[in-house]
């Protein structure tokens, strides 16, 4: 381990990472304000499923994004080309791009990259084409259909879109993918290998293969007379998660750049913890050590004492085992500052967008700083002797907020936490 001041030393080597615009493409609205102002008010995104006759499978509701056009993003020409997170993916890295105000020269180029995740990828695109196989042959299969589907042709086409010849990659690790994105991408420009990142992740996994699947786990709601209310992290009456999608973006510069151009700064990102649990291909390690880990990394990559976090974006995802077990990793690391620690699930409102997850959550812990407001657990009604924390059951609440952190947890044990901070210079 090194010691302190070798700590110290490698820090001060590094460049400092802002965020400066962020995307949404969400069940609560697209663009910034919308979903802001539904994130504060403990608005749901949650319904019934229209992607597709759900009246068979034991789940029937998701949060599904609503009104959104790929046509403002994507030439006509160009949409049966992509999956439908791929033109989340777009149209999220547009509006960050467009919420920063930034040049167009600034984005084309070997200085700035693009680094977005999923966890399934193009799985309705998958679908359907497996279906025609079946039903029509192979001679009637696309010559778009790979690129229509796999996971880094969402960075790509970014790419593409904005002429960033910069480093260009894609994450792939379940429900942390867009965290990783994020953190990933952090640490491109804090060692000097590019100015200006594009990152996050974006998922379109409501489909019926993919919900069926999540049903044979028993992983899911099965609240479908309430779908409002089935999204209910940390009380006691959870029963399951809520699939989403949508794309979460952010724009990150290197603090200098984004200062010359008079940028407005959300965040600084600090702080980025990646860890394995190294235990069952699905379930949370029973002792939290995986999320543990990650929590104090983040911290001990930033070099802050747990004492100075005031918030925490969970990754509370409405499963018993998740939201118990992160309750008790979150007092393991910050042990008797747990108790003034306040802690929520945006998921409660957004559903669990899977790999885009990280991304929106990443987006909406940055807004939450730049605003100095703790988002709602929205439906926390009944407590659960286990998930004891202050979970802002409810309602908004404005606070002073310095750093905050941004939980990420994945199938396969694969755990991602980012610390924010507010940037005053």
């Amino acid at each position: 381990m090194p010691n302190s001041r070798e700590t110290r030393d490698h820090r001060h080597d590094l460049r400092r990472v802002v965020i400066t615009g962020v995307g949404l493409v969400t069940p609560l609205g697209t663009g910034v304000s919308d979903v802001w102002e539904n994130v504060i008010s403990g608005s749901s995104g949650i319904g019934p499923i229209t992607r597709f006759d759900a009246s068979r499978h034991a789940t029937r509701i998701a949060a599904e994004v609503k009104g959104f056009d790929p046509l403002r993003f994507v030439d006509r020409k160009e949409i049966r080309k992509m999956d439908p997170f791929i033109q989340y993916a777009i149209g999220a890295a547009v509006l960050a791009a467009e919420d920063a105000g930034i040049p167009p020269d600034l984005l084309a180029g070997e200085r700035c990259g693009v680094y977005v995740g999923s966890g399934i990828g193009g799985i309705g695109t998958i679908e359907e084409y497996h279906k025609i196989l079946l039903e029509k042959g192979p001679d009637r299969i696309s010559p778009f259909f790979l690129i229509a589907t796999i996971i880094n042709e969402a960075s790509g086409r970014i790419s593409i879109r904005f002429k960033s010849r910069g480093p260009n990659s894609a994450s792939v690790t379940a429900c942390a993918s867009g965290a990783h994105a994020v953190g990933d991408a952090f640490r491109i420009i804090q060692h000097g290998l590019a100015d200006r990142m594009i990152a996050g992740g974006a998922e379109a996994p409501i489909t019926p293969l993919s919900v069926a699947g999540f049903c044979a786990m028993k992983a899911l709601s099965e609240r479908n007379d309430d779908p409002g209310r089935a999204s209910r992290p940390f009380d006691k009456t959870r029963d399951g998660f809520v699939i989403g999608e949508g794309a979460g973006i952010c724009l990150l510069e290197e603090l200098g750049a984004a200062v010359r151009r008079g940028a407005r700064i959300y965040a600084e990102v600090v702080g980025y913890g990646m860890t394995g649990d190294a235990y069952h291909p699905a379930a949370p390690a029973e002792d939290g050590d995986g999320a543990v880990r990650a929590m104090q990394a983040a911290l001990d990559d930033a070099g802050v004492p747990p004492a100075d976090v005031q918030y925490i974006n969970a990754h509370g995802t409405s499963t018993p085992l998740n939201d118990r077990i992160e309750t008790a990793a979150i007092k393991k690391v910050f042990g008797s500052q747990a108790v003034r620690l306040a802690v929520s699930s945006t998921k409660s409102m957004t559903g669990h967008a899977l790999g885009a997850a990280g991304g929106i959550e990443t987006a909406i812990t940055a807004l939450a700083i730049r605003n100095q407001t703790m988002p709602p657990t929205a439906n926390y009604e009944v407590p659960d002797p286990d998930c004891d924390l202050d979970y802002v059951p409810g309602r908004a609440r404005s606070a002073e907020i310095v750093y905050a952190l941004s939980n990420s947890f994945g199938f396969g044990g694969t755990n991602a936490t980012l610390l924010l901070r507010r940037c005053d210079g």
